[in-house]
């Protein structure tokens, strides 16, 4: 039996007409995607709402890294089509994905160290004002003041002056610097790749707090996850992809870790 089929699970926009698709903040229809003759995802549907998180899980080469990409335009996929509030886009490259609304945290955060927090907020957005010199400056009191209120509306008091330096910063609180430079672009979905990878409890907890905050203020939020606990703490849906396909799909509050990890593995299949 398809698993898909087992969990009832049905494809969004499944009539071929796209009326599914409009329901949702981001949707993608038949996602492929091959590198040469690896068949890394193959016809994967996707969906998420304003305000939730959903949750991507699988085994190592399931796929998940490879959608996250194809959500994100750098990788954009061979085949499939892609809804963002109900009409129909091209994810072709990550200014595509930028100008739609849809902002990423990749595992590497891709910080510059040896600047502050205010710096790296605004790394590539910085602010400049002439204040009567022929020659643009970069405005630090603006950029400042800003990075003060976006800090304070994400609730992150960890990091202290937002003139000290990326480097000297906790792995929570470099990811809490990630993720709040995706907020200058005021986007609409955040994807993220394994937020919490190799932070601690306490950090951990940070983080995921922030998650769900974001949540709360209404953006979708797409998750990679190998960590179940984390998972379950804070993600309204579960995603499963088996060998580049989509294979199940969860409610955290109608299920537990045991069948997750069942689907995960493949040990689900029925004989």
């Amino acid at each position: 039996m398809n698993p898909r089929m087992a969990r009832g699970e049905a494809k969004p926009g499944g009539n071929g007409n796209g009326d599914a698709a409009a329901e949702h903040l981001l949707a993608l229809k038949g996602f492929s995607k091959s590198f040469g003759p690896v068949r890394a995802m193959h016809d994967v549907d996707f969906e998420v709402d304003a305000g939730e998180i959903v949750a991507l899980v699988g085994d190592n080469g399931a796929g998940k890294s490879t959608l996250i990409k194809a959500m994100d335009g750098v990788q954009p996929p061979d085949s499939g089509e892609a809804y963002f509030e109900g009409k129909p886009v091209r994810i072709n490259t990550p200014q595509a994905a930028e100008r739609l609304g849809i902002a990423t945290v990749f595992q590497d955060l891709a910080l510059a160290d040896n600047l502050d927090v205010v710096a790296n907020l605004f790394l590539g957005k910085e602010m400049v004002g002439t204040d009567g010199i022929p020659i643009h400056l970069l405005n630090e009191t603006e950029m400042e003041q800003r990075s003060l209120d976006l800090l304070k509306d994400l609730a992150v008091t960890t990091l202290g002056s937002v003139r000290t330096e990326v480097g000297s910063l906790s792995g929570g609180q470099r990811q809490s610097v990630a993720i709040a430079r995706t907020m200058i672009g005021q986007p609409k979905v955040i994807l993220f790749d394994e937020p919490t990878a190799a932070l601690g409890v306490s950090q951990t907890e940070q983080v995921l707090a922030l998650v769900k905050r974001l949540a709360d203020q209404g953006l979708g939020v797409v998750m990679i996850s190998h960590n179940l606990a984390d998972v379950f703490r804070v993600a309204n849906r579960i995603v499963v992809l088996r060998l580049g396909e989509r294979v199940a799909t969860f409610e955290r509050e109608k299920t537990t870790p045991e069948e997750v990890v069942a689907s995960i593995t493949g040990a689900d299949i029925e004989s």
